[in-house]
């Protein structure tokens, strides 16, 4: 079972539309992540979805690149809608970002847990992120995803949860998993956590 379908089976009997941002700085796994989304072409694939879901956007999924700018993934069925934002992690594009917290319901954040150099940075989008007027009053639950677990220099997600400061967050649920995007390993455990307040939540 595909992962979006499995949202979709949580969701259906309530017709909920979902939307949820992933966010996070380039080169951190976001684009992988989205293709795993995807339907199925090959067995390594976490999907496919069920026959209901239909995938919105034209991007091809074979070759994963830099995302220069903005782009929106969208994924509909009768029950379920699901927008992940894929943007550049270039600063003059992450303003952007604000432009949909209103409209969200949780938030999955990519973080390259091999890339130390930039944990700081990583860390100053997400303050930016949770104390937006936007994001900062709701309870929205929050997904952290240490990407990248197979690289050889990377942090544990306990390391990562150190060097962002996530303890800090009182006032929301919160939830790290370590991840290997391009395996699919730890996407599921995230989603599973995720369900739990999104199926409850009141949208």
């Amino acid at each position: 079972m595909g992962l979006l379908d499995k949202l979709s089976g949580w969701l259906g009997l309530r017709k909920k539309e979902v939307n949820i941002l992933c966010l996070g700085l380039d080169n951190s796994g976001k684009t992988t992540i989205i293709n795993q989304l995807k339907p199925a072409n090959n067995s390594n694939h976490l999907g496919p979805f069920s026959e209901e879901w239909r995938h919105v956007s034209q991007t091809p999924a074979q070759e994963i690149v830099p995302t220069i700018g903005f782009n929106i993934e969208k994924f509909k069925s009768s029950s379920l809608s699901f927008t992940v934002f894929d943007m550049s992690g270039q600063g003059r594009y992450r303003n952007l970002w604000e432009h949909y917290y209103k409209e969200s319901h949780a938030i999955i954040f990519v973080i390259d847990s091999g890339d130390k150099l930039r944990m700081v940075v990583a860390k100053e989008e997400l303050d930016n992120i949770l104390n937006h007027e936007d994001i900062r009053c709701r309870k929205i639950p929050v997904l952290f995803f240490a990407n990248k677990m197979d690289l050889k220099d990377a942090v544990s997600s306990v390391k990562v949860t150190q060097m962002l400061c996530l303890e800090n967050i009182k006032d929301k649920p919160w939830h790290i998993c370590p991840s290997n995007a391009i395996k699919g390993e730890g996407l599921q455990e995230g989603l599973d956590w995720l369900q739990d307040y999104v199926k409850t939540m009141k949208i």
